[in-house]
């Protein structure tokens, strides 16, 4: 078995994991970075891109309030080009309280989170879709963001450091001699080789898997994880994030990101994040949420369905909760549990909860903690340094991503017309990060996430993993068969009108020309 050391070893590639691995990298740390699949395959990758404010949470929560708007300026600075600046609005429409408005605006005062009403006018003028029959409207600092970008700059800045990042390594075992955690074997999942990991401090920012990671060290911890399905429609017929004002509920956001429309999210509890079936119910009080901010939004193509689990925590959760319980009310804000203090185990930290605004200061203060174990104290910087890649522009519409194309005289062949993705965009991305899996590719380049949903380009994708990655034919097959089952997963949900006629034309493609399902027959 293969044996590598390090410093300090992190358990997952989300947000928060690759904001650890990143400050600790930057620290002077040697680290390791594991994750199971690909970067941000977890809740990091099934939120709604929304870079919060904090107005959400200013009434209820204001300590989260206060520590995302805090990030909200941080991030602005530091991964730029991750984030479209299309503002927020929160309106009051005609089922909200108008009392409520008045005491939101005292609260974001008093966390620090900027505020300005405009008049109903005004805000139709900004959102001619908007519902007219709202009766006051507000400004705030919300943004739209790519969190698959953001984890994977995150990564890049680690790796420019010296740090390792292994994706597809499943933590099997957590090492232990005594009260002390040694490291942790990890399996490839796609070799299939055990390698151990000796490191001098474990991470566990495995999001909603935490509990589980920690099991394996023999320490509990109570996660309360918590399922918020989302629906994403065909086109951005909003430019701006639109909430409601009032106490958090069901569907009650909606952000445009990139070239579609996401409406989210429900909460509901979970026993097992790997488990999450999407009810048919979550998607109808989505739809029907999403006419009171803009009417007729249920008659709009919605594209997929999807759900992302929160890793909520409380400390002092019971088994005697009542069942039912709003997990609305658990706090978004995070915990850094240093178990040498909470538990008697050393070398073992694990951070929980939060969200992905505060990524980067979560991170902080788990470096924190692990310099403390560590016997050792290192400055952040990450709060001044941007990541790579934010130095360049980015075009999140369509047209304007287009005519950047023409003006640079760019001319491949055009793989994913929806998104427009090119050949030699995907050949760069390969080639710099290795994948051979389609899902990478789609989350790196957003192949097959527009109204398609793969319909036309996965099998145009397929044949240059093939043939430009030099990706054995069986291989490149179960890629192909394994995207769209995961496309399925999501349209399933969703299966009517518009979507209904695209996935019928899509079964045509792929099983009467195609013959996608007999592929595994005939390999």
């Amino acid at each position: 078995m293969r044996r590598e050391e390090t410093e300090v070893l992190i358990i997952g590639g989300g947000a928060t994991g690759t904001g650890i691995v990143r400050d600790l990298a930057m620290r002077g740390f040697r680290a390791i970075l594991v994750e199971k699949a690909g970067l941000a395959n977890g809740t990091t990758g099934r939120y709604h891109g929304l870079l919060h404010s904090g107005g959400r949470y200013a009434v209820r929560d204001p300590v989260s309030a206060r520590e995302c708007i805090a990030e909200n300026r941080i991030l602005r600075r530091i991964i730029p080009h991750c984030l479209e600046d299309v503002g927020g609005l929160f309106v009051v429409t005609p089922w909200d309280d108008l009392d409520y408005a008045d005491k939101w605006v005292a609260a974001c005062r008093e966390c620090g989170i900027p505020v300005e009403e405009i008049s109903p006018a005004e805000a139709l003028r900004e959102e001619p879709l908007l519902n007219p029959e709202i009766k006051r409207a507000f400004r705030v600092p919300d943004a739209a963001c790519d969190s698959f970008e953001a984890v994977a700059a995150n990564a890049a800045s680690a790796r420019a450091y010296g740090a390792k990042v292994w994706t597809y390594h499943r933590v099997v075992e957590i090492l232990r001699q005594g009260d002390q955690v040694i490291g942790a074997r990890v399996r490839d999942e796609r070799g299939g080789e055990d390698v151990t990991i000796l490191a001098d401090c474990v991470v566990n920012a495995a999001g909603a898997w935490a509990g589980q990671i920690a099991a394996m060290a023999g320490i509990e911890i109570r996660m309360r994880p918590a399922k918020g399905t989302l629906v994403a429609m065909n086109h951005r017929f909003v430019n701006t994030v639109l909430n409601r004002c009032h106490p958090p509920s069901d569907g009650d956001i909606l952000v445009p990101v990139h070239t579609v429309a996401v409406i989210g999210t429900t909460s509901v509890p979970v026993d097992d994040p790997d488990r999450y079936p999407i009810e048919r119910w979550e998607v109808e009080r989505l739809l029907a949420e999403g006419e009171k901010l803009v009417p007729g939004f249920s008659q709009m193509r919605a594209l997929r369905a999807w759900a992302g689990v929160r890793p909520l925590y409380e400390e002092d959760t019971q088994d005697d909760q009542p069942e039912g319980k709003d997990l609305r009310a658990v706090t978004r804000g995070y915990a850094v549990l240093d178990h040498q203090e909470r538990d008697g185990v050393s070398g073992f930290i694990s951070i929980v909860g939060g969200k992905f605004t505060t990524y980067r200061l979560m991170a902080e203060h788990a470096v924190d903690v692990a310099c403390r174990q560590l016997g050792t104290r290192r400055p952040c910087r990450t709060a001044e340094e941007p990541v790579p890649g934010s130095e360049e522009g980015r075009y999140h519409a369509l047209g304007w991503r287009l005519k950047g194309r023409e003006r640079e005289g760019r001319q491949g062949q055009l793989i994913c017309e929806c998104e427009l993705v090119h050949r030699d965009q995907i050949e760069a991305f390969v080639r710099e990060t290795g994948t051979r899996d389609l899902d990478d590719i789609r989350r790196g380049l957003r192949l097959g996430m527009g109204p398609c949903q793969g319909g036309f380009c996965i099998y145009r994708a397929t044949a240059l993993l093939h043939e430009a990655a030099d990706t054995p034919v069986e291989q490149a097959n179960r890629a192909m068969s394994s995207f769209l089952a995961e496309r399925w997963k999501g349209i399933r949900p969703v299966l009517w009108g518009d979507q209904l006629r695209q996935a019928i034309l899509d079964r045509w493609i792929f099983e009467r020309l195609l013959a996608v399902d007999r592929l595994h027959d005939e390999t």
